[in-house]
């Protein structure tokens, strides 16, 4: 099922201060240039349309949220989002997550990472392309800090099953734990768009989480 329309982003509403590239990152690296302060870092592989960044950022102030997405108009979709409700605690950045892990974030510099529904690449030739792989996992461990977490979820069995697998062979991250379904409260009340309709489609979703614990 593909990705439906985007909603037009008012063409008054400036939100290029939400909105970032990987030129416009600081190097070395340094959240607090971007968001103007000192606190926990968590960042989410793959925003898509931005529900789960924008709920994090407003649900948790008290963290620096960075959602990293490589089709450039669903970055600017999130970072409009943001703009909208005046998240100044989040950004939108588009890029290459794997890039990114690689080549600009430290070791131990975040509090989480957040994969949900990433492309299973269904195709055998192009799994290569997925971004659960040997390089991009031990990278997440890398990057997190003492206690800090994995959560990946996805509704393809064959996707989360390979990943755990892959998980337990290039890391030390202890799991999976269990994340287990609640109940939504309201239409909107799910973690990413791409949850609400595999769920009120009656598909499965599976969950897992993962900490990094210390030496």
């Amino acid at each position: 099922m593909g990705r439906r329309a985007l909603r037009k982003i008012p063409p008054n509403l400036d939100y290029s201060r939400y909105f970032l590239t990987v030129d416009e990152l600081p190097d070395p690296w340094d959240p607090a240039a971007l968001f103007g302060r000192s606190a926990p870092l968590e960042v989410e592989v793959g925003s898509g349309k931005g529900l789960y960044l924008t709920e994090a950022a407003a649900a948790h102030p008290e963290v620096n949220h960075l959602g990293i997405e490589i089709a450039e108009k669903y970055a600017r979709y999130t970072a409009s989002r943001l703009a909208r409700r005046q998240l100044e605690n989040a950004r939108a950045l588009h890029a290459d997550a794997q890039q990114v892990f690689v080549e600009r974030v430290p070791d131990a510099s975040l509090a989480a990472v957040h994969v949900y529904f990433p492309d299973p690449w269904w195709k055998a030739r192009h799994r290569r392309r997925r971004i659960m792989n040997e390089v991009m996992l031990p990278r997440i461990e890398q990057t997190l800090v003492s206690g800090g977490r994995l959560h990946f979820w996805t509704d393809v069995e064959e996707y989360f099953q390979t990943t755990l697998e892959l998980i337990a062979e290039v890391t030390s991250l202890e799991g999976p734990h269990r994340v287990p379904e609640r109940s939504p409260l309201h239409d909107l009340d799910y973690l990413t768009h791409f949850e609400r309709r595999k769920r009120q489609s009656g598909e499965q979703i599976h969950r897992a989480e993962f900490i990094r614990r210390g030496e």
